[in-house]
């Protein structure tokens, strides 16, 4: 039972008992390092119940849970905080009950508990994924695996947007400049054959918008009476109109650069449980706005365009359907949102992971489904993060800048290798088991570096700081976990059971870590937040190598001693191996 578990009903009954007032719930937090004690009671809160000094009151109820609760030891009151002790027989005991478990922490899921979908990555297919999607997907795959962990049932999906000007963009350059290329024919990768002819359009744009400017247009006049421009606007209509040949030549480019996605996402290690398209949803989108028509939740404007007025709900008048009939991005997401719950009766929420240059986006979508009617739309979230920036700026893809995904992960592996290779540490590795140890390193670094910050915040992406294996880095984590194993290999004994009382300051500190552990998952499901996962895990690092530097393990003399620490590091390293599982990230037996 988890010390709040035990303690929380036990103070609730010396208040009663000591001031005859009750009180719904104890505010627990833990207890500052240059304090003694392990987990520290807020008494603030009592005084608006309680009349009386706090620290009076904190020496009553602290007194009460020493002579009443076997598990208080001691305490101590510090202004408003009562600093409670826990006897070392209940953090034995607490690691004789959790030490065997697979997975300790996670949660089963309960029968009937509605489900949570969580989308991330949503590309568009007109270019191969970038930094700004890795940061996307990793941040999307690992809330999934947190809020799976923390008892919900989860489906993983994507919303490719495989339609619009966009797309066209691409398609029309490939006929005017593409000789015919296709990936096997240039050895590209399809999604970044595509990518190139996304680039070769908006060069030949500028380029005719320079010479219509030339030829005294304004720069708005000459950027829509391009050529190049006009004729992907007619793509787009040929498109929605189901003309076979501009149909054909989407299919045919579009799983160019699903292979390519494929082969990016593989590497990475993510996956989707679905994948919805754009081309399919938006005209369930139509047809919603139809009905929202007919029910006056959406207006016509003269031109034949059609908006929903949201100023009374202190937002502004967002359009739905364009003039010509085309749908625009929110006609698609209303019409997605709708489908998934079609598709999976059992949701009951949805995680939407967008960068926050869309949170007017979401703002809109949700309120917007809110008026039609669905009681789900009570239950979305917009999984909002900041930006990945580098040294060198902002990304473009119209104009080529941007960090390429796959050749991050790359230069991830390359680095890790060059740093490894620095430091010596690979001694009795053959060549296969290098690459192996090298894209290990390489991608837990970047993961890591990625997921260790609050999603909220924008970074700035450095990779060689990342692959370092001191500090809060993915390396210096995966390392520690390899120096457990490697004790673990040395440990030939018998070491299924050992009878210890007597704890080491140190290995009380590492349970208490440890302990933490379920109460984490469930507040990084509840905040969306991988970071606090990482970080946790950060902590239980330092913690362990205190302990390591401190304490002998293998060349204690006391076998029960010995034998208890020995199980103690394997339980720090399956609860590394299980932290690090929920953001994605591999462990090497071996560094």
């Amino acid at each position: 039972m988890s010390l709040v578990a035990i303690l929380q009903p036990s103070i609730q009954k010396a208040i009663s008992t000591l001031f005859e007032v009750s009180i719904e719930k104890i505010e627990f937090q833990s207890t500052r390092k240059d304090f003694e004690g392990d987990i520290t009671m807020v008494i603030f809160p009592l005084l608006k119940l309680i009349k009386g000094n706090p620290v009076d009151i904190g020496n009553k109820i602290g007194t009460y849970l020493v002579e009443n609760v076997t598990e208080v030891e001691k305490f101590n009151v510090v202004a408003g905080f009562l600093n409670i002790v826990i006897s070392n027989a209940y953090y034995v005991n607490f690691f004789q009950q959790i030490k065997d478990e697979t997975v300790y922490g996670f949660v089963p899921v309960p029968d009937g508990e509605k489900a949570v979908m969580v989308e991330y990555s949503s590309p568009n297919t007109n270019k191969p994924l970038h930094l700004g999607h890795v940061r996307n997907v990793l941040l999307g795959y690992s809330v999934a695996n947190i809020i799976k962990a923390s008892g919900k049932k989860v489906y993983k999906t994507q919303i490719i947007n495989d339609r619009g000007i966009h797309i066209c963009k691409s398609m029309l350059a490939w006929q005017k400049f593409g000789n015919g290329q296709t990936p096997q024919s240039t050895g590209l990768k399809g999604d970044k054959l595509v990518g190139n002819f996304y680039v070769q359009f908006d060069k030949q744009y500028k380029a005719e918008i320079s010479e219509l400017m030339a030829q005294g247009k304004t720069e708005d006049e000459a950027k829509k009476q391009a050529p190049i421009i006009i004729e992907a606007q007619q793509m787009l209509l040929d498109w929605e109109a189901g003309k076979p040949e501009v149909i054909e030549l989407w299919n045919t480019m579009n799983q160019w650069v699903y292979d390519g996605f494929g082969q990016t996402y593989q590497t990475i290690g993510v996956d989707f449980d679905k994948n919805y398209y754009e081309s399919n949803t938006y005209l369930l989108g139509k047809e919603v706005v139809q009905f929202g028509l007919e029910k006056g939740i959406f207006e016509k404007d003269p031109d034949g365009s059609v908006w929903i007025d949201l100023t009374a709900d202190g937002l502004d008048r967002k359009i739905v359907l364009r003039s010509d009939g085309t749908a625009v991005y929110m006609t698609q997401d209303i019409g997605t949102a709708i489908q998934r719950v079609k598709d999976f009766p059992d949701i009951g929420g949805m995680v939407y992971t967008v960068g926050n240059e869309q949170d007017y986006h979401f703002k809109v979508l949700f309120l917007i489904l809110k008026k039609l009617g669905f009681d789900w739309a009570e239950s979305l979230y917009h999984l909002s993060y900041g930006m990945v920036e580098l040294p060198s700026g902002k990304m473009k893809s119209r104009e080529g800048t941007v960090v390429d995904a796959d050749d991050l992960m790359e230069e991830m592996t390359t680095t890790a290798q060059s740093i490894s290779e620095e430091l010596g540490k690979l001694e009795g590795y053959n060549e296969e088991e290098k690459a192996k140890l090298y894209k290990t390193i390489g991608l837990g670094a970047l993961k890591y570096y990625m997921l260790k910050v609050d999603p909220k915040k924008q970074m700035m992406f450095n990779p060689e700081e990342s692959v370092d294996f001191n500090g809060n880095t993915g390396s210096f984590i995966q390392y520690t976990y390899a120096r457990i194993q490697s004790i673990l290999r040395k440990a030939t004994f018998d070491w299924t059971s050992a009878t210890v009382i007597d704890l080491h300051e140190k290995e009380k500190e590492l349970i208490k870590q440890i302990a933490l552990f379920p109460e984490v998952i469930q507040d990084a499901a509840k905040n969306h937040s991988p970071a606090l996962i990482a970080n946790y895990t950060y902590d239980l690092v330092k913690e362990f190598n205190s302990f390591y530097q401190n304490v002998p393990i293998l060349p204690e003399e006391n076998l029960d001693k010995k034998v208890f620490r020995v199980q103690l590091s394997n339980l720090v390293a399956n609860t590394i191996k299980d932290a690090f599982g929920l953001l994605g990230i591999e462990v090497p037996e071996r560094m």
